[in-house]
């Protein structure tokens, strides 16, 4: 994409109502725009690395054997009042009529709309396991909305939910999206720890919310050293026994402010580790306490009607843009990881108008995108400070530079965003080194 043609409105001021650096740097970086108080409009930028974790987790939802589907926005009323859910929720949820005065509500939340359709389709104990998701947008009424599209009113959410005959059967459901999360968080470059947390609104008696580590953190995390160094399995077999990745994990961790176990904290002693988290995830094993009120059951081996157990397991899509930024940026701007960057490299023609100049980064860049390499072709006629600025602001992991001097010799500076570090290489080697 060629910048001069790109909508990308970028911000040399930070707006006042920005109070941290993701909200503030998706605003100066021409990522998104405030429509009214918390919710937002997603600009090509920002769609862009939206789509990207999006898909990373869909992929991982996938590897763990959930099936995608979508269900509407729009709910009935009367399916939260046969959870008893409807008059408990809260202001939160948005209230509202039909032309015909029916009682629908703006989905915060799809428990019971999954059940609805669980109970609808399936009545045997052969129908069950089941993991069901889906990736939609959701509207909860902050009382406060701040924090840019980390505490929005309007978000987009991947929700699955577990169906299974028993006990034992939801906790191999539960393990097997901790593990999910915990692989999806590390492809999107983060560390996240998961913490034991409050079943909340949604219920249950088994529940772990996963907070990646930023200064900026709502929580304070207290974990063991060795999780800073202990690695996501890579394969994992889902039909396997995933318990013993599940123990040591929660192993690894003390408490959040949330559940403060201090004694528990203080047992580490020289291995304890002090940190702040951001949630931008929550699973949750709540077994009958929706399949019972709605009548969610299957048929057993015997001819016995049994309510499924059941389990939801939420991840923040359009938060964790928020969370990376947290945990990825400097004083001049936000530092992709490559997994979720809108560009893999930036190109800098330092010379609008040099002929030789605007030759070499018009061949490069058609070169680059014939390779299947994402590359910003920054060709607008502006200064190179100008340019070093808005390319470190959005934060693309890679930049390369072409000026009338490298042209002479055949070379250009590549930089790599996150260390600052620059090397020259010749511009016929460029493509090679980023298609690979």
């Amino acid at each position: 994409m060629r910048l001069s043609a790109y909508f990308l409105p970028t911000l040399k001021e930070t707006p006042a109502e920005a109070q941290i650096a993701s909200h503030r740097l998706m605003l100066r970086a021409g990522m998104v725009r405030q429509a009214s108080a918390g919710i937002y409009s997603w600009l090509p930028m920002g769609l862009k690395v939206l789509k990207k974790i999006e898909q990373i987790v869909r992929e991982e939802q996938d590897a763990a054997g959930a099936q995608e589907m979508l269900m509407p926005t729009i709910q009935s009323a009367d399916l939260w009042r046969e959870s008893g859910r409807y008059d408990a929720y809260g202001p939160e949820m948005l209230r509202i009529r039909d032309r015909h005065q029916r009682d629908m509500l703006y989905g915060p939340t799809n428990e019971e709309q999954i059940t609805d359709i669980f109970r609808g389709a399936l009545r045997s104990y052969k129908d069950v396991p089941k993991l069901l998701y889906h990736i939609q947008w959701k509207f909860r009424d902050e009382i406060r909305p701040r924090f840019g599209v980390m505490r929005g009113r309007e978000f987009l959410m991947k929700d699955s939910y577990s169906f299974d005959l028993d006990n034992a059967g939801a906790r191999r459901s539960y393990n097997k999206m901790f593990v999910a999360y915990l692989r999806t968080f590390a492809r999107l470059g983060l560390k996240a720890i998961p913490m034991r947390a409050d079943t909340g609104p949604i219920g249950g008696d088994m529940s772990h919310e996963f907070l990646v580590l930023a200064e900026t953190g709502e929580s304070e995390v207290y974990c063991h050293k060795d999780f800073l160094d202990f690695e996501v399995p890579e394969d994992v077999d889902y039909d396997g026994d995933l318990q013993p990745i599940v123990d040591r994990w929660t192993s690894l961790y003390a408490a959040t402010d949330e559940i403060h176990d201090s004694e528990q904290a203080a047992a580490l002693g020289d291995d304890l580790v002090t940190a702040r988290g951001i949630e931008v995830g929550h699973i949750f094993n709540f077994s009958t306490k929706y399949s019972k009120p709605m009548n969610a059951v299957v048929t057993g081996s015997e001819g016995e009607e049994i309510p499924v157990e059941m389990g939801s397991y939420g991840i923040g899509v359009s938060r964790l843009v928020g969370a990376i930024i947290e945990a990825s940026h400097d004083d001049n701007g936000i530092i992709w990881p490559e997994s979720v960057t809108p560009f893999k490299v930036g190109l800098i023609n330092l010379r609008y108008g040099d002929e030789a100049c605007t030759s070499a980064c018009d061949t490069l860049y058609r070169d680059l995108r014939r390779a299947g390499v994402e590359v910003l072709y920054d060709d607008r006629d502006k200064k190179a400070g100008a340019k070093f600025a808005d390319m470190d602001l959005i934060g693309l992991p890679w930049q390369v530079v072409i000026g009338p001097r490298g042209v002479k010799n055949g070379i250009a500076e590549v930089k790599n965003r996150a260390d600052g570090e620059r090397i020259e290489m010749p511009i016929a080697a460029v493509v090679e080194r980023f298609a690979s």
